[in-house]
């Protein structure tokens, strides 16, 4: 894990220009005359006589988003360089959260090999910043002979002038353990097929519920079969390496709510007898990114001490053509007795997420979050980095909006009953996928209806395209694994945690 040591710093104009650091990070904005300087710049201004933003506009500064412009300090400030970096335009007179965020993961990502830096972001949002640098900085550079500079090592956070010292130390603590659980998430899914499959990481999930001081419980390929989990165990088996179901539980003393988490975790999809096309199939190696963000998000519940009892199920298989592997007309007996005719084995993930969900709903949840990289019909209809959510109405848009809100996107989807009749088989209760491309995300949330225990609030988010980023690095979010959803996940359980 590579999070940066963050660190916060007085907000005065004295402290500011005491602090030492290789790098003074400032934030500009986008004006109508050329850039103008963020809050939390005066003291850098003040160091060039009042006119660091022309300086900055001499330079081709515009104070566009994620614009980086580096100048010297020439000897008047305690750093040796001054680093801008672009929020972009005001939205009605304010700067967003997300703006700062994307603001401070550019800083940071231009950062790298920077022993320390000073970062007035934080005079803007705290929690943001500290979010923003400490994903920002992230590299997964396990598998690299050569590690190179390495990631911004300590930042600085100016606190913001606003608020009591206590808070502000809340404020960096909560975003500093959201950054790492996301980072916990970016790793699993980084880690390649060979050394992450359903035993190995069942194996880290049980470390990590280890040190939070979490409930586990796997159940091998033997107790799957015992019980009836019809659906992991045909998607898994044509692989050597044989499925497993997590239990992951934190239950804190005075627990309000339940939630029940489901993440999907087919740690590689090669389409199965259904097999994919070959170029862009090492990207398979991210379709646990469900399972990943499900296990980060409960090991963040502890570490924050939610007051909402939170358990994750995780179904884990790998989905591989072979002798053994389930085909295309098989019947697969679910968990819970409903039956399901395979059409097409690259539809394998709602048949995993399934069997997780009837078992999640015999614990009598109070709501049911589930999240999964589902369909590519999810990129097709939204793009690579908004999610569909889909599930019952109210608690849908709740989960939608505040996806929005923590700056990871998110669209509510509806799932139209006409499309139920496009699951009908003529030999079991329904069949995995329809018979024809329209829809292809709200047919598959509407399988997963057919298995939520009735009256159960939920929600299924379809991060497809936003959980894994295959084009250039952007804001805080580098290539690769992104945790797409913790964020949202954590904020929701803080909103039930409040609301209910």
């Amino acid at each position: 894990m590579t999070v940066p040591k963050l660190a916060l710093t007085e907000n005065t104009d004295a402290a500011v220009g005491k602090t030492r650091a290789d790098v003074l990070v400032i934030g500009t904005l986008q004006g109508e005359d050329g850039p103008e300087l963020a809050a939390g710049a005066d003291v850098a201004d003040a160091a060039f006589d009042g006119k660091l933003a022309d300086v900055l506009g001499t330079l081709g500064a515009t104070g566009k988003a994620e614009e980086i412009v580096k100048l010297p300090a020439l000897g008047k400030l305690p750093a040796g360089v001054v680093l801008a970096v672009g929020l972009g335009k005001q939205k009605d007179g304010t700067v967003t959260a997300e703006q700062v965020r994307r603001a401070a993961g550019a800083a940071a990502r231009a950062l790298s090999g920077t022993d320390r830096a000073f970062v007035t972001l934080s005079a803007l949002d705290l929690q943001a910043t500290a979010e923003g640098v400490a994903l920002g900085a992230y590299a997964f550079t396990e598998y690299r002979s050569a590690k190179g500079d390495g990631p911004l090592a300590k930042a600085d956070l100016v606190s913001p002038a606003e608020g009591a010292p206590r808070d502000h130390k809340a404020t960096l603590k909560a975003a500093t353990a959201i950054a790492e659980s996301v980072i916990i998430a970016r790793d699993l899914i980084n880690t390649p097929p060979n050394d992450l499959y359903p035993a190995s990481f069942a194996d880290r999930a049980k470390k990590l519920a280890e040190a939070n001081g979490l409930d586990f419980e796997v159940l091998d390929e033997k107790a799957l079969k015992r019980k009836g989990f019809g659906g992991i165990l045909g998607v898994g088996g044509g692989s050597a390496r044989l499925p497993r179901l997590l239990r992951v539980g934190w239950k804190p003393a005075k627990a309000g709510k339940k939630v029940a988490l489901v993440g999907k975790g087919i740690t590689f999809d090669s389409g199965g007898i259904s097999i994919k096309p070959a170029a862009g199939m090492d990207h398979m190696t991210s379709d646990m990114s469900g399972a990943a963000a499900v296990l980060a998000s409960v090991v963040l519940a502890a570490k924050l001490k939610y007051p909402v009892e939170v358990t994750a199920h995780i179904p884990l298989a790998e989905n591989l053509p072979s002798g053994s592997a389930y085909r295309p007309g098989d019947v697969l007996t679910m968990y819970g007795g409903k039956t399901v005719e395979v059409l097409n084995t690259d539809a394998e993930g709602r048949l995993v997420l399934a069997d997780a969900i009837v078992r999640a709903a015999e614990e009598n949840p109070d709501y049911l979050i589930e999240t999964s990289t589902l369909t590519g019909a999810q990129v097709v209809a939204l793009g690579n980095r908004t999610a569909g959510v889909m599930g019952s109405d109210e608690f849908r848009d709740r989960v939608a909006t505040i996806m929005q809100s923590t700056g990871e996107g998110g669209w509510a989807m509806p799932l139209p009953d006409e499309l139920r009749a496009d699951l009908d088989s003529r030999l079991a209760d329904l069949a995995n996928v329809s018979g024809h491309r329209w829809g292809g995300m709200l047919v598959a949330g509407i399988f997963l209806r057919e298995f939520v225990a009735e009256g159960l609030p939920w929600a299924h988010i379809d991060i497809a395209g936003p959980s894994f980023n295959t084009s250039a690095p952007w804001g805080y979010t580098g290539k690769g694994g992104t945790g797409v959803p913790v964020r949202t996940i954590a904020a929701v359980l803080a909103d039930i945690a409040d609301q209910g």
